[in-house]
């Protein structure tokens, strides 16, 4: 599987399909924004009529009122249109959001072992929101100005057809030359928000590992990483100013130029006769309601210039693979045993595409029906590897693994998963409180059944203590609890799910030998049912264990019992002297 993103340019239509669901709105938004244009376009011929009625000393009092009218409903139907118009957006935005999440949270382990977290979540955060311009200030912008440039152009043409040309021939070059920049503004935009990403990115590792880097003492080195992620979405934002400052000037010169000359060429006809001085004033109202939507155009242009820079961004997440979950194939009960056989054949498995060095080799073994199996070895052997192929996290690159017969390739990961219960080595604690940590995997479970697992496991005195009782709050990353409590927490949080497997990896090596025989007689009542697979170091925690494999480089390399393996592997006689549990030969 590829590791590298695939960069690709998102099309307008390929925006539109996020809007489905929100025609409704769309069309109310779209039918309110036709009455305040209808309105605005009215109020210049008001105006005519009130200054030519004021000349020629008619009754003028009636265009006055309903010059206030127009303007007054114009402004309601105004705010009508933005009303729905970002309401709308948010919604727009919140399905984007769900959509990206549901997808993130279904990729797969080796997608996230190549990525940055920081940069995946301003993707769901500040890329979303730029979606949101769109909207709001791109879509509805577009289509708003080109109406009311088509009717503004109309009516100038039936006003002077003179004035007109003048006024079309200098917008329309200024429109021209910031079309031209477009390509260049969605460029510039893109690396504004890569250079964020980096920036999150580069702020979720330190504030993640806070305790290491001050432990360390590296809060100034840490801070200078991240000022030069900083300074780079900095000069990122500079340049994209830059850019999107020419874009002001050539329309303002444009429009002020038009302005200009149709005043001086206007007034010289009013001056002779030849030209209404009502009708002047009408024209110039005319040239604004003209020029607003040109401007509005165009801004809405970089704006979705943005937002389909922002789009690209969260396409390359959309197209990604996501972790197949679904596959069919697999016989209707066959992984339905209380205590499964698992067995690898041949299996290889490389974490590198590139062809390097593989870290499982032609590895075959077997766990039978419920047993108590251990895999120790030395750093690097692929003892933790072995449970990532077992959770599908990975899929091995050669050889076939089976659950009870049958391969897991055939069976559904949601079907694996369900029957496999994980205590990983890092034993993460989610944030929230030890209610939500322990229903992760058994969201059914009673308040009874969560304080029974606690107690099986030394934590009981967790709710005991704790006025909030299953309610306590863990803290950022369960940072209240010790290396230790987590350990168990994770030990706590697999026996409440009872699946029929259990994988364990490093599951003492952070408690204390006390807490280690309280686990060790967990394990022991809860193997009774179950088929148990443990990756330790610490040998103590295995020793009474039905089978131990002995791995080394990829491969297996001595099996049998605590006493045998004393006996018969150097390897695993030299790591158990090492760690007393024997004397020295």
């Amino acid at each position: 599987m590829s590791t590298e993103i695939p960069e690709r340019r998102a099309s307008f239509a390929e925006f539109l399909p996020y809007l489905r669901g929100h025609v409704s709105l769309l069309v109310a938004a779209g039918a309110v924004s036709l009455v305040a244009t209808a309105l605005a376009l009215l109020q210049p011929l008001m105006v005519q009529q009130l200054i030519n009625a004021v000349g020629a000393g008619t009754d003028w009092t009636t265009f006055v009122w309903l010059l206030v009218a127009i303007t007054l409903g114009q402004a309601v139907f105004s705010a009508g249109q933005s009303y729905l118009l970002q309401r709308t957006a948010e919604s727009v935005v919140l399905g984007v959001r769900r959509s990206l999440v549901g997808q993130l949270l279904r990729l797969s382990v080796r997608e996230f072992d190549a990525r940055r977290v920081g940069d995946l979540m301003s993707r769901v955060g500040s890329d979303t929101t730029l979606l949101r311009s769109v909207i709001t200030s791109g879509l509805f912008e577009i289509v708003s100005s080109v109406l009311m440039f088509a009717a503004a152009v109309v009516l100038m043409i039936l006003l002077d057809p003179l004035l007109f040309g003048i006024t079309v021939t200098a917008v329309l070059g200024g429109a021209a030359c910031v079309v031209m920049l477009g390509s260049l503004i969605r460029r510039r935009s893109r690396q504004v928000q890569e250079a964020v990403g980096a920036m999150a990115a580069a702020v979720e590792r330190g504030l993640s590992g806070i305790r290491t880097i001050k432990a360390a003492v590296a809060e100034d080195r840490e801070a200078a990483l991240i000022d030069r992620e900083a300074v780079g979405a900095y000069r990122a934002g500079v340049a994209a100013a830059k850019l999107q400052a020419v874009v002001e000037p050539i329309m303002s010169i444009c429009i002020q130029g038009a302005f200009i000359v149709v005043l001086t060429v206007g007034g010289v006809r009013v001056a002779d006769g030849s030209l209404a001085l009502g009708d002047l004033l009408a024209f110039i109202l005319y040239l604004f309601l003209l020029v607003l939507p040109i401007g509005s155009a165009l801004g809405a242009f970089v704006q979705i210039q943005a937002g389909l820079a922002a789009l690209d961004r969260i396409q390359e997440v959309t197209r990604l693979e996501p972790e197949a979950g679904d596959e069919d194939g697999l016989t209707p009960g066959r992984t339905a045993s209380t205590a499964p056989e698992v067995r690898f054949d041949s299996v290889s498995f490389g974490y590198d595409d590139d062809g390097g060095e593989p870290v499982l080799a032609d590895l075959s073994f077997s766990v039978p029906a419920g047993s108590r199996t251990a895999i120790v070895g030395p750093s690097g052997a692929g003892k933790s590897t072995v449970l990532g192929l077992l959770e599908r996290f990975y899929e091995p690159t050669g050889g076939t693994i089976t659950y009870d017969g049958v391969p897991l390739a055939a069976i559904p990961r949601s079907e694996l998963r369900s029957r496999l219960g994980l205590v990983e080595q890092e034993a993460p604690v989610l944030s929230g409180t030890l209610a939500d940590n322990l229903r992760i995997s058994a969201p059914d479970a009673t308040s009874a059944r969560m304080v029974s697992a606690l107690q099986s496991v030394g934590l009981g005195d967790l709710v005991e203590r704790s006025e909030s009782g299953l309610g306590l709050n863990l803290g950022e990353d369960g940072v209240r609890l010790s290396g230790g409590q987590r350990q168990r927490l994770a030990w706590a949080r697999v026996l409440l799910a009872d699946r029929p497997v259990l994988l364990m990896d490093e599951p003492t090596s952070a408690v204390d030998s006390r807490t280690e025989q309280l686990l060790q007689r967990t394990l022991s009542e809860a193997a009774r049912s179950r088929t148990v697979v443990v990756v330790a170091h610490r040998l103590s925690t295995i020793a009474d264990f039905d089978r131990i494999l002995v791995m080394d480089r990829g491969r297996v390399v001595a099996s049998g019992t605590h006493a045998t393996l004393v006996q018969s592997s150097a390897l695993y006689r030299d790591m158990a002297v090492r760690q007393r549990l024997v004397q020295h030969a």
